[in-house]
């Protein structure tokens, strides 16, 4: 089959990354590509990486430009997504790479970002629970933040078997990307480079909800969170480690038998050997997750670290995933596990 895909904002990281996927993917034709104010201008002015598209000018995000495409990646800022999802047909799948569709409660997207709530659409993580059902003939997804992506595979199988106790703390390192492309003064580089810092402390960012969402859905009761970011001085990537009390009676044993019950036959989720810790080098430009797990014996703490390519797997890896999946494709099409080195 050939699937005719439209990427609105092609100029930014995360819609870059989805374009630099589909180039690869043997069964995508790509359409249209818009953006707001790089409207005009061409794609390789913005993503000079992207050869085959250089050329490419980038189009208004309307209704007339994405309309008539099998499927409409939108790579748009919060809040952006959900009035131009609501004009296209049924019969198109959208893919949602904001935050606009991912949280059930409505109050808490109030809370965390304002204005109107735009509903809930099949959440884009597969690996899951349950959650490749969900996404199977979807037409409507919503891709998980890039936070959450790593620090709920991270957790997900202790909280489902019901090993550790109902609240987690997590802290990510992450680079500059994460932020998208808009120009801000703390992310220009003489203010990143030799320098790390702490953001949306004591839980203030935005991606807390999303976390306790997933946390407390698979655990089957409310879970409580604190969720720390970092910046670090690199381009991509997320390290997160992520913790939880273990219960009275739970074993190391316990916990490595229920990892690779959950991720034993998982495509792109990956429990290292013992003794090998991810690293944010290692996934670089792939969709691959590596986890290591250990518990801190004097506290009886579960540790796991996760790592990630917040672009990839965090974003447009995410969203291509979801896509095979609801159009019947398998589901590691265009993708990889294969990283970039050094």
């Amino acid at each position: 089959m050939t699937v005719r895909a439209a990427v609105a904002g092609a100029s930014g990281y995360a819609g870059g990354e989805v374009l630099r996927l589909l180039l690869g993917h043997p069964e995508v034709e790509i359409g249209a590509l818009t953006a707001g104010a790089s409207a005009g201008m061409t794609l390789g002015q913005y993503q000079p990486h992207l050869l085959p598209l250089a050329d490419r000018v980038l189009g208004d995000t309307t209704i007339d430009e994405l309309g008539g495409h099998d499927v409409v990646f939108l790579a748009l800022p919060h809040g952006k997504s959900a009035k131009i999802a609501a004009e296209l047909g049924e019969d198109t799948l959208v893919i949602d790479c904001g935050a606009d569709h991912r949280l059930e409660d409505a109050d808490a997207w109030h809370r965390w970002y304002g204005g109107d709530h735009a509903g809930t659409w099949p959440y884009g993580m597969p690996e899951l629970p349950d959650q490749r059902g969900v996404l199977q003939g979807a037409k409507r997804v919503a891709v998980p933040g890039c936070y959450p992506t790593v620090s709920s595979l991270a957790l997900a199988p202790a909280f489902k078997d019901g090993l550790v106790e109902p609240e987690a703390v997590i802290v990510a390192v992450s680079g500059t990307s994460g932020a998208g492309k808009s120009l801000k003064p703390h992310l220009l580089g003489s203010e990143v480079m030799g320098s790390v810092s702490v953001y949306g402390v004591g839980g203030t960012h935005r991606h807390t909800p999303e976390i306790i969402q997933n946390l407390s859905r698979v655990s089957g009761g409310a879970v409580a969170v604190s969720f720390t970011p970092v910046l670090a001085p690199m381009p991509r990537g997320i390290l997160a480690t992520c913790s939880a009390a273990l219960k009275p009676g739970k074993t190391i044993e316990d916990v490595l038998a229920t990892y690779d019950k959950a991720y034993g036959d998982e495509p792109f989720v990956h429990v290292l050997p013992t003794g090998s810790w991810p690293t944010t080098g290692a996934v670089l430009a792939s969709n691959a997750v590596q986890l290591q797990i250990t518990v801190d014996p004097d506290l009886r703490r579960l540790i796991v670290v996760g790592t990630i390519d917040n672009l990839t797997k965090g974003t447009a890896g995410a969203a291509v995933q979801c896509m095979n999946i609801a159009l019947g494709l398998p589901e590691t099409t265009g993708l990889s596990t294969v990283g970039v080195a050094p």
